[in-house]
């Protein structure tokens, strides 16, 4: 397939699409395990805020969260700055409204499957761990977490491939990101069937390659798929 010396904007494309997508992740798991852990507090107005998160951005498109941070957020920082007498014209940068956005995206859906996958465990274990005199953040980091991790794994591993995907609409707002550089390239060679087909199959590779690693980690944490030794 003749890529006519535009080979190299895909891989570039590829590479930020890829940072995109890992930082969006790590950010929407912090705000997963956050949600999951308020809609389980038994601090009401903790529970109502969680609440309302994940009924709002579940019900809003990825790419109205993409715009609105992007154009809104620059509109917001402008206003700011004029309060202080500064007129020049601020942007955000399109890889942290990205990141924003998907992450916000990405952490309502990750709020569920963290809230399910707690629920599943036995309250006793907490009250067992209390007994034995380790705190609730000891206690979560060491009894609890590895045991949502791995009842959560096969939900996330969904939500990080629609993740994966959704990092082309970001494309919109400017990020030099896989579809923006195909994009780029076609407008140049009028080749679209052949730079967007490239972009599909990359695409297709690296969810293929998420794929793998989520099952990777799925054995890696079910330890009776490690067998047992004699």
């Amino acid at each position: 397939m003749d890529l006519q010396g535009y080979g190299h904007l895909l891989v570039d494309g590829t590479w930020v699409t890829i940072q995109l997508a890992l930082v969006s992740l790590v950010v929407g798991l912090i705000i997963g395990l956050l949600g999951a852990a308020a809609k389980l507090s038994d601090f009401k107005p903790a529970r109502w805020l969680a609440t309302a998160y994940t009924t709002l951005i579940r019900g809003i498109p990825e790419l109205l969260l993409v715009l609105g941070i992007y154009y809104g957020g620059t509109e917001l920082l402008m206003s700011i700055a004029s309060l202080f007498g500064y007129d020049e014209y601020i942007e955000i940068n399109a890889f942290a409204a990205g990141v924003a956005a998907l992450a916000i995206a990405f952490g309502a859906y990750a709020t569920e499957v963290f809230r399910a996958a707690m629920v599943e465990l036995p309250k006793g274990q907490w009250e067992s761990a209390y007994a034995l005199g380790m705190s609730r953040p000891k206690t979560f980091i060491r009894i609890i977490l590895p045991q949502v991790w791995r009842l959560a794994l096969p939900g996330l591993g969904n939500l990080f491939q629609v993740l994966l995907k959704d990092t082309a609409l970001v494309s919109v707002v400017g990020l030099e990101d896989l579809v923006r550089q195909a994009n780029m390239a076609t407008g140049s060679t009028q080749e679209p069937f052949t730079f967007f087909m490239v972009a599909a199959l990359i695409y297709l590779g690296l969810t293929f390659l998420s794929t793998l690693a989520t099952g990777w980690m799925e054995r890696a944490s079910n330890p009776s798929s490690k067998g047992v030794r004699v």
